[in-house]
């Protein structure tokens, strides 16, 4: 029964919202715009912010809705952990692309904010003072998955280990590529900072008068 109930989070994870909302709303197509990625990052970037703020709600509430199916169907706190894992794979690997998915933070954040909620929210709010300080959604995101798992060990929770502990190291596969551009200072930033040099107006209507 365990293995049926992951094998629906794993179908309820690979509904591809942010494609669906990108194509649907926005007439985008998000796989061949900005990082080719359909998480809420790049559709944030590709359609506006409000659209990439509903594909975060949406994928979400993917992992979230898939540990509280298993808690509602009485399953241990190891199950509804791996639940959780399911639906972040399934968005990571959905069926409906072929195999292909997003990065999983969005997802892998519904099912940790569920099971450990003071953890969760404490890493949350490091992970965007680190985006906020650097610029990188990328390296809050891997900040984010690897808190997580370290505090509920803190807390003693052994049964959410292994799932989070799989989630962490299949986000940080999925983010292998942004890995190698920020080691080589590569990596673009969510908001990009000019610092260019304005030009001496003064200096120009001086040489015209």
């Amino acid at each position: 029964m365990t293995f049926l109930f992951c094998l629906y989070a794993f179908l309820g994870g690979s509904i591809p919202f942010g494609l669906l909302i990108a194509r649907c709303l926005c007439q985008v197509e998000p796989r061949e715009s900005g990082s080719k990625n359909t998480g809420a990052t790049n559709i944030a970037r590709t359609c506006g912010f409000g659209y990439g703020v509903l594909t975060l709600a949406f994928d979400l509430g993917k992992g979230a809705l898939a540990v509280w199916a298993g808690s509602l169907a009485g399953f241990s706190p190891f199950w509804q952990a791996m639940m959780g894992l399911s639906a972040v794979l399934g968005h990571m690997y959905s069926p409906f692309m072929g195999g292909k998915g997003g990065k999983g933070v969005a997802t892998s954040l519904g099912f940790f904010l569920f099971l450990t909620p003071c953890a969760t929210l404490g890493s949350v709010l490091v992970c965007i003072l680190v985006i906020w300080i650097s610029g990188y959604v990328s390296l809050g995101s891997l900040l984010l998955v690897t808190l997580v798992p370290a505090l509920a060990l803190l807390q003693g929770k052994w049964a959410f280990l292994l799932a989070m502990g799989l989630t962490a190291l299949c986000v940080f596969h999925k983010h292998r590529d942004n890995i190698s551009r920020l080691i080589q200072g590569r990596e673009n930033p969510w908001r990009k900072k000019h610092f260019e040099a304005k030009p001496d107006t003064a200096n120009n209507n001086a040489n015209k008068s």
